[in-house]
């Protein structure tokens, strides 16, 4: 389990860094309004997936880049939102003893309910889908009540919820964000 590094998860895969490696030349954007990612900012994103604790020091050697340019091209990519630099835990160890899946169907647009969901402190990762659900949510509670409350008062509550299948996790046994570029 990593413990620190760097979630490069972005809300729309179009502006994800393995979706524009081979972005359009000449300064065209990505799907978010962003310019796609260049080969060097895909490396200095790579050394901080190692260690988001890496010096800019460090990456410029590995990149080819001074420290001012690692570090102007860093915050850069934190600006447009291609990365976030976090700590990664593992949820068992920080008090929340229940994570689960939730596959959502949904009446009419997804758009409300996708956001209502964005908006639940629980919810570490919603996406909209094409499938057996519109949308699955990932959330993260502290105990078995605590799942009950989310999925049964406030989940299933959202106007256009139609139903909702929830997959208890077991077991964690991989999480890593090294997709990243690869």
């Amino acid at each position: 389990m990593q413990s620190e590094g760097v979630a490069s998860r972005s809300a729309d895969p179009s502006s994800s860094p393995r979706g524009s490696r081979t972005g359009n030349p000449g300064g065209s954007t990505g799907g978010n309004g962003t310019p796609p990612v260049d080969a060097v900012s895909l490396a200095i994103i790579e050394q901080l997936q190692e260690d988001g604790r890496r010096p800019y020091a460090a990456i410029g050697k590995a990149v080819g880049l001074s420290e001012a340019a690692v570090r102007q091209r860093v915050q850069k990519l934190l600006d447009q939102g291609v990365m976030q630099i976090v700590a990664v835990t593992d949820p068992l160890t920080v008090g929340f003893r229940r994570q689960a899946m939730v596959g959502i169907t949904v009446e009419g647009d997804l758009d409300p309910v996708a956001d209502a969901l964005t908006a639940m402190p629980e919810a570490e990762y919603v996406v909209m889908t094409a499938g057996s659900y519109d949308l699955l949510v990932e959330i993260v509670c502290e105990d078995d009540d605590h799942l009950l409350e989310v999925i049964n008062k406030r989940i299933r509550a959202l106007p256009g919820v139609r139903s909702t299948e929830s997959f208890v996790y077991l077991k964690l046994k991989k999480q890593t964000y090294m997709w990243g570029t690869r």
